[in-house]
């Protein structure tokens, strides 16, 4: 994989499965599936923000520390398609748009306004490899919604303050950046990743 010419640093986007965490370092008395095992990555790689154990999709690396301090300082437009417990309401996509009161820290926050929208059908991801739960528990419905900010949980959070929990989580967009017909696992190198992130 041929290095940023300039800062001679990598760049990579992949699709991170359920199941991984987003970090390359084992934290005491866990065993959990990290980063690492993905791809044979360079030296000081890292992850530019997060996404929890649960959730997948979308996530940039990097081995420039500046690069993702920037990235995370820039308030990039983050998309992610949402899996819902029942068929979500306008009223409760509303809400969404207009910003939420979560908990963050032990306080409360309200989230800034976003983009939110129901998706007409599921849309076209990978399958996740277990179910998320049997149809006979009722609907479920699919909602994109795009944020400027990334507390812990936030999407979650948000969903649930609305009367519908959170059961998939998939992040498809970061910036220009888009997840387009990836797997799980996969590892793409990002050569024009300052052009494309305009950073």
């Amino acid at each position: 994989m041929k290095p940023d010419a300039v800062q001679n640093h990598y760049h990579f986007k992949i699709f991170k499965p359920h199941g991984f965490l987003s970090q390359f370092v084992q934290e005491a008395k866990r065993k959990k599936k990290l980063l690492g095992e993905l791809c044979d990555f360079p030296d000081n790689t890292m992850a530019i923000g997060r996404l929890d154990h649960d959730s997948e999709g979308l996530l940039l690396l990097t081995t420039d520390g500046m690069k993702s301090f920037q990235i995370r300082d820039k308030g990039i437009e983050k998309e992610y398609y949402v899996q819902v417990d029942g068929e979500i309401t306008e009223d409760a996509m509303s809400k969404l748009q207009n910003g939420v009161e979560i908990t963050v820290n032990s306080s409360k926050y309200l989230t800034l306004p976003c983009k939110a929208f129901a998706l007409k059908g599921e849309p076209k991801l990978p399958t996740r490899g277990r179910n998320i739960r049997d149809a006979r528990h009722g609907p479920t419905s699919w909602v994109s919604i795009t944020l400027c900010e990334g507390k812990k949980r936030q999407i979650r959070k948000m969903t649930a303050a609305v009367g519908f929990p959170t059961l998939r989580l998939v992040r498809v967009r970061i910036g220009d950046i888009h997840i387009h017909s990836m797997n799980p696992g996969d590892v793409v190198s990002l050569p024009n990743f300052n052009d494309v992130l305009n950073v």
